[in-house]
């Protein structure tokens, strides 16, 4: 196993409803390594979203700490800091894809670099070319001029997927990538998934019912009672 890549170290995270307070995570602790192919699983409402959002700076836990290339995401760091590491670090993957319908495929993978003003170390140009290269790595490079009501839910998705990868992040966070595609659609995503995974480097990890990708993963985690149950793996089952 690689060095850890991202880490978390006693999490917590509650939610008010109501009168009850609803703890999810309780002092999870949780390693990904470099390079790294992680499945999270668990039942629906037991913390993955929750957790994926926290690992990805996009929530604030209660209590403890997130570590992303030895740089803390919580302990003392500003806002615009944190959108920045978040913009360069990571690459976000939904099951609602968040396409922007007003914008075709190839302007939609751009987002991050626009968002990021990457524009001050990369030309529109450059920034272009790695948009049609990505587009072309998922097999959509034929539509890029599509608008996202033009495209099926699987191609919207490997659009979306491709957006994750436009600033070259080290990590991928995926939340239920396949949930909303059909069976056959949901294998080609897989493959494409650890394709990626194999010739990028980046470390994903991938909040999911479909034991399809936890059976092909690295290493399975298990979300219960607030905490990470590790199963461990000897290598992928391809």
């Amino acid at each position: 196993m690689n060095e850890s890549l991202l880490s978390c170290t006693n999490l917590h995270k509650s939610y008010r409803s109501g009168s009850d307070k609803i703890h999810v995570l309780i002092g999870l602790d949780l390693q990904v390594a470099s390079g790294e192919f992680l499945c999270l699983i668990g039942a629906s409402g037991v913390g993955k979203s929750t957790l994926l959002h926290i690992l990805g700076g996009l929530q604030h836990p209660d209590q403890g700490s997130v570590l992303c290339d030895n740089m803390s995401l919580y302990d003392g760091t500003q806002a615009k800091e944190l959108a920045r590491i978040r913009n360069e670090f990571f690459g976000f993957v939904f099951q609602s894809h968040h396409l922007l319908v007003e914008f075709n495929a190839i302007e939609n993978v751009m987002m991050p670099y626009w968002v990021g003003r990457l524009g001050k170390r990369q030309n529109f140009q450059d920034a272009r070319a790695r948009a049609r290269d990505l587009l072309d790595r998922v097999g959509l490079r034929a539509r890029e001029t599509h608008r996202p009501n033009e495209l099926s839910g699987g191609e919207q998705q490997r659009v979306a997927l491709a957006r994750a990868l436009m600033n070259n992040p080290k990590v991928i966070l995926a939340d239920e990538p396949t949930g909303n595609l059909d069976e056959g659609t949901s294998h080609a995503m897989i493959d494409l998934l650890m394709d990626l995974n194999r010739k990028m480097g980046q470390s994903f990890v991938i909040a999911t019912h479909n034991m399809t990708i936890a059976d092909r993963s690295d290493r399975v985690v298990e979300i219960s009672a607030g905490k990470a149950l590790i199963l461990e793996r000897r290598g992928r089952g391809d």
